[in-house]
């Protein structure tokens, strides 16, 4: 079987239109005051394993249909995809734009949310991805401002949809660094060993066979006895259980 594919990604969407008397804080603006609702600019994703960083955006007349239906052959190939606030966000606006244009996708896929292991995980100052990414020194966002959307969404400036792909293509970048740090600290969601066609006795992480060694015994709260193993190849940790000698 072929290697695992991991899929990393990241959307930027317009902002709605709409109509309101003024601005402010703790304003009460009615769904039915907007005239144009919000879409899918673009979306940029990598494969693990690849250099380079793919782009899809919407088309000359501000739709986002084709590229989701563009996106949904690449998602069908992911065995996991990884996104930062991906469940809640963008996975959550692909899905609602697809409905819009019934597209069909599936029920379920499977992820890592980076925010997540972030909040579950660890006690950064801030969870935003720029943040833990200059935190652990592994680069930075492009700065962007508003006016930057103002100008794809009401003048369609082509050079402005390129510094937001630009600007998408390097949060993708700096998420797959990120996760790469944090990764040791997360419970495998596949078994990347038995997806590559070997045993369950190999590594769940990387597929490495003969490569876990034994480093403790613990016991659930059932009686269960489980052991902790650490990858002599990729040096992450995973927990079975254990069956005796």
């Amino acid at each position: 079987m072929s290697k695992p594919k991991r899929l990393y990604f990241d959307i930027e969407t317009s902002p709605n239109i709409g109509f309101f008397w003024s601005a402010g804080y703790k304003l009460n603006i009615d769904y039915s005051n907007i005239i144009r609702e919000r879409e899918i600019i673009c979306i940029c994703y990598k494969w693990e394993g690849e250099r380079k960083v793919h782009s899809l955006q919407w088309d000359g007349k501000q739709s986002d249909k084709k590229m989701l239906l563009d996106f949904m052959r690449v998602m069908k190939e992911a065995d996991e995809m990884i996104g930062h606030n991906g469940d809640k966000f963008d996975l959550a606006w692909i899905r609602t734009r697809c409905l819009f244009h019934r597209i069909p996708m599936f029920p379920t896929y499977r992820t890592i949310d980076t925010l997540k292991a972030a909040r579950s995980k660890f006690r950064f100052n801030s969870n935003r991805l720029n943040y833990i990414a200059d935190y652990l020194g592994v680069g930075n966002k492009h700065h962007t401002t508003f006016d930057l959307w103002k100008k794809i969404v009401l003048d369609k400036c082509d050079s402005s949809m390129k510094k937001m792909v630009a600007y998408c293509k390097q949060d993708v970048k700096l998420l797959e660094r990120v996760f790469v740090e944090i990764a040791p600290h997360l419970e495998p969601k596949t078994h990347h060993g038995v997806l590559a066609g070997n045993d369950r006795g190999s590594c769940p992480h990387c597929g490495g066979e003969g490569t876990l060694v034994k480093q403790r015994f613990v016991t659930t709260a059932t009686g269960l006895l489980k052991v902790n193993l650490r990858c002599n190849k990729c040096h992450r940790y995973c927990t079975k259980t254990h069956k005796g000698e």
